[in-house]
């Protein structure tokens, strides 16, 4: 409690002022994203036909994650040119504008709450293909507000690291609880309402958000460096400034659709031209996907197919959400003994296994029981556990590994280029098998009216073949065959050709003997709390 205490003591009266209102917008923010994206995904499989509703519905989704990378390119020159919080407040406006369009869509062709009496929902006319439409033009928005709120917490602080640490911790800790929060609640609001009305509080929060967050003070400690840093690891190094005109901004654009490109291109061969950096893909990328494709697909053909409630989806996404909390405190706390994301990998590897118990679940849960609803989410909460914590390890490792490396590139950094090639891997994954795991349960439901048999093969089969797939590449970097080992091999880049096998040179980490004992390092010099950052910096 000492520790919390002085860490509070060393904001001033306005840094604490910037970081409640902040917090505020950003717990609004996610609570009313849990409201639309479980709205979203029970409409799609409900409106969908029945024959190829889970076939779209993968589509749908993939489509969506595609459109965010739209959305941080969109933005990305407007950042350079603006205050943050002006432009953060005027993404989530934007935001809160095309989650209303689908309300009055529905609403323009007779679509009605839920009837109180029949429980049937009321939708309206409109043609069904059209939520591809409205779910890549929230996907931009998300995407928008995604990458400005990862640079508005160096704004509030400066850039100062023993700032930013605690502060970022914060932050994430009430992330979750508002995602929680925001699932449990919107579950009811679907049963209540009716799915395509059950968001209608989506724009309310996503405006009171952007309210808040127009409170935060015009910043003084805005630094083109924390910008450019943070544009870099989203693969964007070549946006600037080039002036505020409607020209400008279309040329930004195009330098944003290059420089992601580019750093795509680099980061694949990168990673698969260093033979200690491939292991990134199945443990990052892969894991990435199954989680999506837990919460977003299994989840909701579970509360569909089996329990007969699509809102049911929602406690299950709810019981994931409180996983991720768990897993991001699990770091925290065990930061000194476990000093490397290799555990942690490790236990989300295996925890995968419990998919299994779907496929059982299926076979002897009572539609419309509830209880089988939490079962579920029991469940589902070691999986996201074990992916929280793997991944909060494992963005601090890559971030590790190849910023305090010589890596050159005259037009993108290691780090962007890694990450944006593993984030465009996550999308082609998840759109491509997204949709035809989709169809594969589809197809097992019409033909059997049960998705049991869907659930051994999209389910158990390929989640124990990814479990012994991410187990495998733990053990490829250099130290890595210990149960807990203290340090992991770093690759050194030296070499100014990103690509020239012969820059593959492997060294474990040196402890500098500057540090004093509180500033003792995990993963390749960087602490927990740069973990959290990190994450942060790189989550959904």
């Amino acid at each position: 409690m000492l520790g919390i205490h002085k860490i509070w003591r060393s904001y001033t009266l306005l840094e604490k002022r910037n970081i409640a209102f902040y917090i505020g917008g950003i717990m609004c923010y996610k609570f009313g994203i849990e409201f639309f994206n479980g709205s979203i995904i029970a409409l799609a499989a409900d409106r969908f036909g029945a024959a190829h509703a889970y076939t779209k519905l993968g589509a749908a989704t993939g489509l969506n994650q595609a459109a965010q990378c739209v959305g941080a390119i969109l933005i990305a020159p407007l950042i350079k040119s603006w205050p943050t919080r002006t432009v953060l407040a005027f993404g989530i406006f934007t935001f809160a504008l095309m989650t209303t369009l689908l309300l009055v869509v529905d609403a323009g062709t007779g679509g009605h709450f839920k009837d109180p009496i029949s429980k049937d929902p009321q939708y309206g006319s409109w043609p069904v293909d059209l939520i591809f439409l409205f779910w890549t033009l929230s996907g931009i928005c998300y995407g928008m507000v995604e990458l400005i709120r990862r640079v508005i917490p160096a704004d509030i602080v400066g850039g100062k690291v023993h700032k930013l640490r605690p502060m970022d911790a914060t932050v994430h800790i009430f992330y979750e609880i508002a995602g929680m929060s925001g699932a449990f609640a919107s579950s009811s609001a679907i049963d209540r309402f009716g799915s395509n009305y059950s968001f209608f509080l989506t724009p309310v929060f996503f405006t009171l958000a952007g309210v808040i967050w127009l409170f935060v003070s015009t910043l003084s400690f805005r630094q083109d460096s924390i910008i450019d840093g943070e544009l870099d690891q989203n693969g964007l190094a070549k946006v600037g400034p080039k002036g505020r005109t409607s020209a400008g901004y279309v040329a930004q654009v195009g330098r944003g659709i290059s420089s992601f490109g580019e750093s795509v291109w680099v980061g694949g061969k990168l990673i698969f031209l260093n033979r200690r950096f491939i292991w990134l893909l199945p443990s990052y990328a892969v894991a990435l996907y199954l989680h999506r494709f837990l919460e977003n697909i299994l989840a909701t053909t579970f509360a569909n197919l089996v329990l007969v409630n699509p809102a049911w989806s929602q406690i299950i996404v709810g019981g994931s959400n409180f996983g991720e909390l768990l897993g991001a405190l699990a770091v925290l706390l065990l930061s000194n003994l476990v000093t490397t994301p290799l555990p942690w990998l490790r236990f989300d590897a295996l925890a995968l296994n419990l998919v299994w118990l779907l496929p059982f679940f299926s076979t002897i849960a009572t539609p419309g029981d509830i209880t089988w609803a939490v079962k579920a989410a029991a469940c589902v909460l070691p999986i996201s556990m074990g992916w929280a914590a793997g991944d909060v390890s494992l963005a601090a490792y890559i971030q590790s590994a190849l910023t305090e490396s010589n890596f050159s590139h005259p037009r993108v950094s290691a780090l962007g280029a890694v990450m944006a090639f593993l984030y465009a891997t996550y999308i082609i994954m998840n759109a491509t098998l997204g949709s035809a795991l989709g169809k594969v349960i589809d197809n097992e439901f019409n033909r059997t009216k049960s998705p049991y048999t869907a659930y051994l093969t999209v389910g158990g089969a390929q989640f124990s073949v990814a479990c012994v797939v991410i187990l495998l590449s733990t053990f490829v970097p250099v130290g890595a065959c210990a149960f807990n080992p203290k340090v992991i091999g770093i690759v050194d880049i030296s070499t100014e050709e990103p690509i020239r096998p012969t820059g593959n040179r492997l060294h474990l980490p040196q402890r500098n003997d500057d540090l004093s004992d509180d500033e003792s390092v995990g993963v390749g010099g960087i602490k927990l709390e740069d973990r959290l950052r990190t994450q942060t910096t790189h989550s959904h």
